[in-house]
């Protein structure tokens, strides 16, 4: 199984992807590159991969956001992507053939010229790679790469996909040198060569070191002279402890739930010139049902489970109110969301029609399931989050559930091998469009691993709304999907979270990097002392 963006994406420390600063405030406007001081950002999560045709996980994307340049971005607070290396992308032949233009005079932190070979390069070895933890499923729809002159590069796709710029803008997309990276195998020096806004430096267990790229040309303007990343891998008290202390200038990723509901209501906080600002999010979780377990492969239970299932008490007292109830596959905010599961199974618990599921399927005793958790990717707060529900199924008489934690490792293996009836996933978009929360679902070789397909879903609605150029005319049809698997329940959507950033007077700009492109914009931050 291909490790993707599940919610590793959540390994945050309460499953939530939070971010608390030791500053903030409007920024207006943009100083000279690489003015203002160096800033420390303290993370739970580590930096996986340091070359981009294997990581996927947050940290690493982190990375690539920042020291890579990809052929378009997302604009801060925007969802479409705009022109970065490339100074202009167009679509020929019906959305099957893709040719960008680069910028002049584009160069690499080692002084070489980026041209089209380096792009093509660079998405031809990723998915030559396909390094089991890597973003080649991305890239999958790529047919034909072409590099007619230094400047111009061209796509030739497999099936239309109006999706490709957001694909593309990803970390997925990421720009390497042809002759500092071999075409065959990965990078092993921990070393990086990118044309982004900042230059990786130094990298060991403990810290990464990013200066301001001098050379960079493209969208960004870094307000800051340099990046230092800390890791406490997991350790949100030493995390918190760093905050407080002044050691670091950002939290990232990594402060429990209890800890920003008391800076929000702390008047020492607000006296001392920290406030809570918050961002929006497209991280989302779900319960997964196997559906050819003996007990969660039958609808009837699922059926039960979603009607009992009370969203409101886990958001409140389980990530206090850090996250908000979801009820679709598609999270507010990103285009077609709607509340399927709402409008089926309500937005309280229906105890009897939970039992009238159960009995009209001809069960009549409780039902015996476990529900498996692995806080070592999804926090410790995942773990109460599943005793929670495994109390509200029981509370109703109807259920005998209990809950199960593994490490990551032997969690994925026993999914893979179809061994865990119901288990909780994560999930942190590579790219905010309604495709990246479906296809990965419920097209062809999906990253649930539940045994669910709907042929109308993979061969009908997917490729039908990927086709669409105007993303806004494909609601209907993801209206249509959402319905169709709150009808079939191989998941149940639990919540959406929130983004947040705790900042005083002397550290300003990280509004700017709390939207739901999961783009952590180094250049965006600034501090002057």
């Amino acid at each position: 199984m291909n490790v993707r963006k599940w919610g590793a994406g959540a390994p945050v420390g309460a499953g939530l992807a939070v971010v608390l600063l030791g500053g903030c405030g409007i920024q207006s406007h943009g100083g000279a590159a690489g003015h203002g001081d160096s800033i420390v950002v303290g993370m739970s999560d580590e930096v996986l991969a340091v070359d981009p045709a294997s990581g996927y996980d947050p940290g690493s994307w982190l990375l690539f956001n920042n020291v890579f340049q990809s052929l378009l971005s997302f604009p801060r607070g925007g969802s479409t992507p705009e022109p970065e290396a490339a100074k202009s992308c167009v679509f020929e032949s019906g959305n099957t053939v893709y040719r960008c233009t680069l910028r002049d005079g584009l160069t690499f932190s080692n002084g070489d010229s980026l041209t089209s070979e380096d792009v093509k390069y660079s998405f031809e070895r990723a998915i030559r790679i396909n390094d089991p933890s890597g973003p080649a499923p991305l890239l999958t729809g790529i047919g034909k790469i072409t590099a007619p002159d230094p400047q111009t590069v061209v796509f030739k796709l497999t099936t239309p996909d109006a999706t490709f710029p957001s694909k593309i803008a990803s970390g997925a997309g990421s720009i390497v040198d042809h002759s500092a990276y071999p075409a065959d195998e990965l990078r092993k020096d921990g070393k990086a060569v990118g044309s982004g806004p900042y230059e990786l430096k130094s990298l060991d267990k403990s810290k990464a070191v990013f200066s301001v790229n001098s050379g960079y040309r493209g969208t960004a303007r870094a307000k800051n002279s340099g990046i230092t990343l800390d890791f406490f891998r997991g350790d949100q008290k030493g995390l918190a402890s760093a905050l407080q202390k002044g050691d670091v200038d950002v939290a990232y990723r990594g402060l429990a739930a209890q800890d920003i509901e008391q800076l929000e209501e702390s008047s020492a906080a607000a006296d001392n010139g920290i406030h809570v600002v918050e961002g929006s999010s497209a991280e989302v979780q779900h319960l997964v049902f196997n559906v050819n377990d003996p007990v969660a492969g039958k609808l009837s239970v699922r059926k039960a489970i979603a009607y009992l299932v009370n969203r409101d008490a886990l958001v409140s007292e389980v990530y206090h109110s850090t996250a908000t109830p979801l009820y679709s596959i598609v999270p507010a905010g990103i285009t077609a969301h709607n509340t399927a599961f709402f409008d089926t199974y309500g937005g309280s618990p229906q105890p009897a029609k939970a039992e009238q599921a159960l009995r009209g399927a001809g069960i009549t005793g409780k039902v015996k399931l476990t529900l498996w958790s692995t806080p070592s990717r999804y926090g410790p707060a995942t773990d109460n989050e599943l005793r929670a529900i495994a109390q509200q199924l029981n509370q109703s008489g109807l259920f005998d559930a209990k809950v199960k934690s593994l490490p990551i490792e032997q969690y994925e293996k026993r999914i893979e091998a179809g061994e865990l009836g119901i288990y909780v996933k994560g999930w942190v978009p590579d790219y905010p469009d309604p495709d990246n929360f479906t296809q990965p679902f419920f097209g062809k070789d999906n990253v649930l691993q539940n045994g669910y397909a709907s042929g109308d879903i993979a061969r009908r609605i997917i490729p039908g709304t990927a086709a669409q150029a105007d993303r806004g005319t494909t609601q209907d049809a993801f209206g249509e999907l959402q319905d169709k698997v709150a009808e079939d329940l191989p998941i149940l959507p639990l919540w959406q979270g929130k983004q947040y950033a705790v900042a005083n007077d002397d550290v300003s700009g990280l509004e700017w990097t709390l939207d739901p492109s999961t783009v952590f914009r180094f250049w965006e931050i600034s501090k002057f002392s």
